[in-house]
């Protein structure tokens, strides 16, 4: 069966609101014509109907070391939900459970793409005009990098760009501490040497713009921003937190009084899709790019909505072809 056609599977197990949310999540996608499978122990799926199933006996848990749990739960939800993949049985695999157990289950089982050096996480950061959200990679899979790393990440960044959002030419940077090509530490500078150079931007359809701050993170100044995983991992949690806290405050001023609760009405029809826009359940997670196959990594607190969203988001790219669209740019050179 061509892979487009094949179903999504979806670990029913991980994340904290597991099975409930993920099976509801599943069958929302169901409902609307997706082809899913769900994969859990068979106490947790028993009363799932018109999902197909894939039963595991084991759970990765969410504290579990990553590497070594892949290893030894061999019929963990987590490997069965990849080893689908692999297997032809699934176009993409979905999970919100622990998510260095997801990667290395997806790297371990599925395998990486010919010529990649290290599969990075890209993390789709919203931007609050009417733009397209900009692809920040690596978010967390790489914590210590290589000049030529943060180069490939770029080019999967740029087809991912394209793919997903539509972006014919994607604009992408580096995250430095400064706009001048001089800024930054050893790692940045002799990356931005290897951005600046032209034949990978004709190969990608890309545009490097040079450096880009943190501020610039969620302004649409790139369609993609690169940097090792340590720092996209902080820079994301930096901004999560952020704006959580914000949301926090604005809730707790329009209940301080009554005056503020009747002006809260009025603002609410203007600030809901600012909230739609900052919730990461809309987003629905972020993608392992450099792997055999689709594996979407989704937050830890993942709703229904949220699994939704991946599912959709992972459909389009299976549509779409873009693992093979990645594998061509990677083999091109």
């Amino acid at each position: 069966m061509p892979t487009k056609h094949l179903p999504i599977a979806i670990d029913a197990m991980g994340g904290d609101n597991a099975p409930g949310a993920i099976i509801e999540g599943a069958q929302l996608a169901h409902d609307l014509g997706i082809p899913v499978l769900l994969v859990g122990t068979s106490q947790a799926l028993k009363e799932v109907e018109g999902i197909p199933i894939v039963e595991a006996s084991e759970v990765i848990e969410m504290d579990d070391d990553p590497g070594q749990s892949v290893r030894r739960k061999k019929d963990s939800s987590l490997v069965r939900a990849a080893e689908t993949v692999r297997d032809g049985e699934a176009s993409a695999m979905i999970s919100a459970g622990n998510t260095g157990a997801t990667m290395a289950s997806a790297l371990l089982r599925m395998g990486r793409l010919k010529g990649v050096s290290r599969p990075a996480i890209a993390t789709p950061i919203p931007v609050l005009d009417d733009g397209h959200p900009v692809v920040l990679l690596d978010s967390g899979a790489n914590s210590e990098c290589q000049p030529e790393w943060l180069l490939q990440f770029a080019e999967m960044g740029a087809v991912y760009a394209r793919d997903r959002f539509h972006i014919d030419k994607p604009k992408v940077g580096i995250l430095s501490i400064g706009e001048e090509a001089g800024k930054g530490n050893p790692l940045v500078k002799e990356a931005f040497a290897l951005l600046d150079m032209q034949d990978w931007q004709k190969r990608s359809s890309a545009q490097f713009i040079g450096n880009v701050e943190g501020r610039d993170l969620m302004s649409g100044v790139a369609d993609v921003v690169v940097t090792d995983g340590f720092t996209g991992n902080v820079a994301l949690k930096t901004l999560e937190g952020t704006a959580k806290a914000i949301v926090t405050a604005l809730l707790g001023a329009f209940s301080a009084s009554p005056e503020a609760e009747r002006g809260a009405g009025l603002l609410a029809p203007a600030l809901l899709p600012l909230y739609e826009k900052l919730d990461p359940d809309s987003v629905g997670g972020a993608v392992l790019l450099g792997v055999k196959g689709i594996a979407m990594v989704s937050h830890g607190s993942s709703s229904a909505k949220a699994i939704l969203n991946a599912v959709q988001t992972a459909h389009e790219l299976v549509i779409d072809g873009h693992v093979e669209n990645l594998q061509s740019i990677i083999s091109a050179k």
